[in-house]
């Protein structure tokens, strides 16, 4: 961070390593202003031994800079004459007398006329460029002109120094010449102390004067060595007050500031310091132009330097550039490739706006390079730690009030770059003049940019370790445009949420010992064409209708590819800008809640496309991806995997799954891909990886992230759940992360994990002719095996009804009563089993075509002008039955994860195609779940129960004629017999439908 310097005492502090020169007292400007010149012949001896002198007056403890050298002035008034008789002795003239004075004017007038006339200007200022060393700050003069000055004692090392460097000045020809052929002495002999010239004089007589003096005080010259290539080194700011009307300046005494100047700066009595350069240096310079500078306002913007405050603006295709600060206006100097430098006689940097003339228009704006930081140093430390757990409100692109001025702050972690500029539609796409600073070893470059706002287009301009460039849109982006289109949108948000309600009441029961039936959906086909806003209107009343308790969202973070259906994420912290903006997306998810549904949302850590505006090699190095490339590519689909044992990256994702159920009240994250990032091997053939620090294939990093990521989202959002799509067998995905299993791994922390091995035995065995399913049953039955060993979610997901693996109805064997039949039945089953349940769109009303993201679900199946309509409304009915009795029955969801929740009524009638089992509720309520997976009625079909129930009713029966089945119910109450059966006292006898499953509760 660079901090703008503070004044002390009555004078600025001076750049970065330059030696302080102190302030002439009163009593030595008046001894000074006193002694009479020496003749021009003296003073031309005098200059030669002036190095001696110089060093002479270094060994009584002067202080002597190289471009500024004043003599320290002490209190007592003996000492006072003393220094100031040293420091005249190494100066070229002093005040003339009044006797001189004449000869003074004639001798200036004579040089003025090589000298390009500043006209029509109240004030103004061509100073001499002296290049230093020890600063590289701005200068500028605000007494007028190229006259002949009286050398000040600061001058002297230079001066004598060489005595044959030019003196340059704009088209002063003859000056130069004059200049190369006469020593330094000579020329400062020469060149004496303006007389009293009135601006009102200057005016009249409009000779080639460089200008007429603003205050009664000699002007000072240095002489400069040569400038930098393509630095101009005669400046001329103009300094004038913002009258009502031109008119001619006033002398205004020696020392002050002019008249009307409203600014709390003071100006800096004129003869006191030596003026340093006000251009910005050769490698300054050549660094901003090729955008590779990493502390840009350290050189633009305001700077205290010898002879008062230097500005500096970098403004490419400007034609000029002034400084406002009050009632006073300065024009800088052009120094040319967009620089523009100037140096005013201010005590103090002031309050100041910049005037820039562009062809056909003028800009008034703050200096973007004024202000300090934007992030502090807890962020910042935070940030390097990988603990940010609000890491969206510190990086990226945030509209902000800082230091009184409204913009907008850009920050970026990009730790190899060279450089970063800002690119945008603001600047026209070209973010030369936009130039980034790099805050420290933390990687971050930042910028606040004044006047800009929301709605604007962005990107970063990276400039790589190797030199080439690149432009990338914000990791850290919270709008996108809408895809192909790839820049990040400035945003923030005003949405005012009504779910409160809601969220108090969300934490009242864990999910997995709740009701949690999930409808699972692609937003952007769902109903193809309509925005969140219109979503809004549509999708709560539809689920809520048919009792489902949770949505839960396929990606919705941004992604370039649609065919990807969110998976290849490129935007983690921005919604889709295909179907609106951010705060529509929030409406959303606010009209679910207050219909009482919660949302859920699939969520991408496990990898990211190589798109090359997007995450991949970010700033020309592997940054947020592995280093390794064995590590770094996904086998399988083509894209890089997080380095998740980067803290920032780290930090990266934990904090993204955060920002999505706090900014955007999700209730849920289903994480995709688990199984992936757990293993070193994963789809990698031996040779392929490189196995762990224990020989082993876990990836301890991916574990440690997930460990740190279920815990901080349980942490800062309760009620929140997240969910493990994992593949494998490993050992404690939904065990507390404290908790060490039989693998010496604490619990992945999750709260629910998707049961893939249910999901793929059970469609297995539907698949199968009935004639042949005898020969399977253990496909439906090994799922109880481990039912209890982790929460699990049933899941019938997107994934199985795309890519030629069928929709879910037309997976079933027979014709298309029995299909429907059967996914009637496995619904049933589904619902009754310990788990929680989910069904992908489409599927509620068994659609028959598989799922194309292009058009969506197969609506026109539900228009009561279809012939078949009956059939698939008679299945979404099911589906709305089915969740209406879950919901209303604790025994089939308050104990998923609790073995005492189940039991075995038979499991082995293979022969029959017949499974039964009971489902208990904390108090021992029972549900009584029955399914013939058969096409035949089964008659008289006795089943053991427990002798406590003293009759039994159907809750539920798939084969109902609303359902479109063949109406075979029970529709009496049953009654036990005692008649021992299944290993129980007592038996029922029922009527078991075709292709059905039946719920049974005590009467």
């Amino acid at each position: 961070m660079t901090p703008r310097p503070e004044s002390s005492g009555s004078r600025p502090k001076g750049t970065a390593g330059e030696k302080i020169p102190e302030q002439p007292t009163a009593a030595q400007q008046k001894s000074a202003a006193k002694k009479t010149a020496v003749p021009k012949q003296a003073a031309a001896k005098k200059a030669a031994p002036a190095k001696a002198t110089a060093k002479k007056a270094a060994a009584a403890k002067t202080t002597v800079g190289k471009t500024v050298a004043k003599k320290a002035a002490t209190k007592k008034a003996a000492a006072e004459k003393t220094a100031v008789e040293q420091s005249a002795a190494g100066t070229a003239t002093a005040k003339k007398t009044a006797a001189k004075k004449t000869a003074a004017k004639k001798s200036a007038a004579k040089k003025a006329t090589t000298v390009k006339a500043t006209a029509a200007k109240t004030t103004a200022v061509k100073a001499a460029a002296s290049k230093s060393a020890a600063s590289k700050s701005t200068a500028a003069e605000t007494v007028a002109g190229k006259a002949a000055t009286a050398k000040s004692p600061a001058a002297k090392s230079p001066a004598a120094k060489t005595t044959a460097k030019k003196a340059p000045a704009k088209k002063a020809g003859t000056a130069e010449r004059a200049a190369a052929t006469t020593t330094a002495a000579e020329a400062a002999a020469k060149k004496a102390t303006p007389a009293k010239a009135t601006a009102k004089k200057a005016a009249a007589k409009k000779t080639a004067t460089a200008a007429s003096t603003v205050a009664k005080s000699p002007a000072k010259k240095t002489t400069a060595g040569r400038a930098p290539a393509g630095e101009a080194v005669a400046k001329k700011t103009t300094v004038k007050k913002a009258p009502a009307r031109k008119a001619a300046a006033r002398k205004a005494p020696a020392g002050q500031a002019p008249a009307g100047d409203a600014g709390s700066a003071q100006f800096v009595p004129p003869g006191m310091e030596v003026a340093v350069s006000p251009a910005v240096d050769a490698v300054d310079r050549e660094r901003l132009l090729a955008g590779t500078h990493h502390a840009p306002h350290s050189v633009l913007g305001a700077h205290p330097v010898p002879g008062g405050i230097a500005f500096r603006a970098f403004r490419p295709y400007a034609l000029s550039v002034t400084v406002v600060s009050g009632e006073l206006r300065a024009e800088l100097h052009n120094d040319g490739e967009g620089f523009f430098s100037g140096l005013l006689p201010l005590r103090e940097v002031p309050a100041y706006r910049l005037v820039v003339e562009y062809e056909g228009t003028v800009l008034e704006t703050e200096d973007a390079y004024r202000f300090l930081p934007t992030l502090g140093d807890l962020d910042l430390h935070l940030i390097g730690e990988g603990r940010h757990e609000e890491l969206w409100t510190a990086l990226g692109a945030h509209p902000m009030t800082h230091e009184g001025v409204t913009g907008t702050r850009f920050a970026v972690w990009a730790p190899n770059a060279r450089g970063v500029r800002v690119t945008g539609t603001f600047n026209f796409w070209d973010g030369t003049g936009h130039v980034m600073r790099s805050l420290g070893s933390s990687g971050v470059w930042e910028l606040f940019l004044p006047d800009v706002g929301e709605g604007e287009l962005y990107k970063f301009e990276i400039t790589r370790p190797d030199g080439s460039k690149t432009q990338r849109a914000d990791p850290m982006a919270r709008r996108t445009e809408v895809p192909p289109a790839t820049s990040s949108v400035i945003t923030s948000s005003e949405y005012e949420w009504d779910d409160a309600e809601w969220l108090a009441r969300r934490a009242e029961a864990p999910a997995h010992e709740a009701p949690f039936s999930v409808y699972e959906i692609h937003l952007p086909s769902w109903r193809p064409g309509l925005t969140y806003r219109q979503l809004a209107e549509q999708l709560p009343g539809y689920v809520k209708n048919l009792g489902f308790t949770h949505v839960e969202l396929m990606p919705v973070a941004e992604h370039p590819f649609g065919g990807s259906w969110g998976y290849q994420v490129t935007g983690f912290y921005a919604p889709t800008a295909r179907l609106g903006t951010p705060d529509d997306f929030r409406y959303l998810v606010d009209s679910l809640h207050r219909a009482g549904i919660g949302v859920l949302m699939d969520w991408v850590p496990a990898h990211f496309p190589r798109d090359d505006w997007a995450l991949a090699e970010f700033d020309g190095r592997p940054l947020y991806e592995h280093e390794d490339p064995l590590r770094a590519a996904h086998p399988d689909w083509g894209t890089l995997e997080f380095d998740f044992g980067r803290n920032e990256v780290r930090n990266f994702l934990v904090a993204n799954a955060v920002y999505w159920c706090e900014e955007f009240h999700i209730d849920g994250l289903r994480v995709d891909a688990v199984a992936s990032m757990l293993y070193l091997d994963y789809s990698r053939e031996p040779g392929q990886w490189t196995p762990n620090e224990h020989g082993g294939r876990e990836n301890l990093d991916a574990v440690a992230f997930l460990q740190e990521m279920n815990a901080t989202v349980y942490r800062r959002v309760p009620g929140v759940v997240t969910i493990a799509e994992e593949s494998t067998a490993w050992d404690g995905v939904t065990r507390a992360t404290h908790h060490k299993g039989p693998s010496g791994f604490g619990g992945l922390g999750f709260g629910l994990k998707w049961n893939m091995g249910w999901m793929h035995d059970s469609l297995q065995y539907m698949s199968h002719e009935p004639v042949y399913r005898k020969y399977h049953h253990g496909e439906m039955t090994f799922s109880m095996v481990y039912a209890y060993s982790e929460n699990y979610v049933l899941p019938i997901s997107h994934d199985e009804v795309v890519h030629g693996k069928r929709s879910l109805v037309s997976k079933m064997p027979g014709d298309w009563w029995q299909q429907r039949a059967g996914v009637r039945s496995y619904l049933g089953f589904m619902w009754a089993h310990p788990g929680k349940q989910l069904l992908f769109m489409g599927q509620e009303f068994a659609q028959g075509a598989e799922w194309s993201e292009a058009h969506g679900p197969d609506w026109w199946l539900l228009d009561p002008g279809y012939g078949a309509e009956p059939d698939h409304r008679g299945v979404r009915d099911l589906v709305r039955d089915l969740n209406t009795v879950y919901r209303a029955t604790p025994a089939l969801w308050r104990l998923d994860t609790d073995p005492a929740g189940f039991e075995w009524v038979v499991g082995d009638a293979a022969d029959d195609n017949v499974l039964a089992f009971l489902r208990l509720d904390p108090e021992g309520v029972p549900v009584l779940a029955v399914s013939n997976f058969a096409p035949v009625t089964r008659q008289d079909y006795r089943l053991g129960v427990p002798d406590d129930v003293p009759a039994w009713h159907e809750a539920l029966n798939t084969d109902a004629a609303r359902y479109g089945g063949s109406d075979v119910i029970n529709p009496d109450p049953v009654k036990p017999e005692p008649q021992s059966w299944h290993g129980r006292p007592a038996s029922i006898r029922l009527t078991l439908p075709p292709l059905a499953t039946v719920w049974l509760r005590p009467a």
